[in-house]
């Protein structure tokens, strides 16, 4: 296959992303208008607004991203685009954008899984990174232990049962006093903190040992808080911080190690939005040095919402010979 110009568009949440990515690997643009100070003081994403700033500014971060690659949208070659998991509104904005510009440029469409382009954000800088893989998805809206099999095919192995860990570090963050977005403060929060200050719980889900459960720490979380307040207790925020995030990160480093040695799987990688977590990283990489397993990890950039992603796995279903047509709609509950 000659070289394949993606242009790909990511509208699932609160970024409205556009990149131009060459062959599912090289990312020639990469642009990120992030709602994050909007949706700050509401405490959390608002749907109805996330879709009216999507709408007001899909169009010039495509234009931006064209330009920032040097190519003209007659050079690109199709068109990806996020067709779920996410907000209906917010996934219907890029759907129908990318829709339009498929029909007007007479441009192959093809509708990409999110959880799918978080995977893909690996390929973008690790060259040598071919499945089969073990990988361990982590971001605000779903937690996922799975094999890649191949490019497009996944092997659930395990899921969370109830929210994800990066929900759940968002609603620790608002019980705290930190605000929106959860993670990046509780990170931050932690670093002045002791881990072991404060032992939560480390959830598990009887008869599935690779499945998630953060329900239960939140809920402890919550407890402890309750109680201390009860009994006029100080209750030191980076300590509260520092024990719960350690509590998340020890159940996903147990889970993902534990997998790859059970299924002799020498390389391991993390993906999603809570991917960025620096301590996250450490305690994987530590534990993998450990065990003999590789660890793949993306930039911080390519881990929270981005298209470039999107175009690296967009590129994969191109070299299939797989399109979408017209009738390509948003699916706001899309499984891997």
């Amino acid at each position: 296959m000659a070289d394949f110009l993606v242009l790909a568009i990511e509208s699932s949440c609160d970024e409205t992303a556009a990149a131009v990515v060459k062959n599912g690997r090289t990312v020639l643009s990469n642009v990120i208008d992030s709602q994050i100070d909007i949706h700050t003081k509401y405490g959390g994403v608002v749907p109805e607004i996330a879709s009216r700033n999507h709408i007001a500014n899909i169009d010039r971060v495509i234009r931006t991203a064209l330009s920032d690659a040097g190519v003209t949208l007659s050079q690109i070659d199709g068109i990806g685009v996020t067709k779920g998991p996410g907000l209906v509104g917010a996934l219907l904005v890029g759907v129908a954008e990318a829709k339009a510009i498929a029909f007007a440029a007479d441009k192959p469409l093809i509708g990409v899984n999110h959880i799918e382009g978080h995977v893909c954000a690996n390929f973008i800088e690790h060259p040598d990174l071919e499945p089969p893989f073990l990988c361990l998805i982590v971001s605000g809206g779903h937690t996922h232990l799975a094999m890649m099999e191949d490019y497009g095919r996944f092997d659930i192995l395990g899921r969370t049962v109830d929210d994800a860990a990066g929900e759940a570090f968002d609603k620790v963050a608002r019980a705290i006093g930190l605000g929106y977005p959860g993670g990046p403060k509780i990170e931050k929060a932690a670093k002045e903190g002791d881990p072991e200050s404060i032992r939560f719980p480390r959830g598990k889900v009887d008869g599935s040992a690779y499945d998630f459960s953060f329900s239960g720490m939140k809920s402890a979380v919550l407890n402890y808080l309750n109680h201390e307040e009860m009994m006029g207790n100080p209750i030191s925020v980076p300590d509260v911080a520092a024990s719960f995030q350690q509590a998340v990160i020890d159940v996903l480093t147990e889970h993902a190690v534990t997998a790859a040695k059970e299924l002799g799987q020498r390389r391991l990688v993390l993906a999603g939005g809570v991917a960025s977590n620096r301590t996250l990283r450490a305690a994987l990489q530590k534990a993998c040095e450990a065990q003999g397993i590789t660890l793949y990890v993306p930039s911080p950039v390519y881990c929270t919402d981005n298209a470039a992603m999107i175009g690296a796995a967009a590129y994969y279903h191109f070299a299939k010979g797989e399109r979408d047509g017209m009738d390509l709609n948003a699916v706001p509950g899309l499984r891997l």
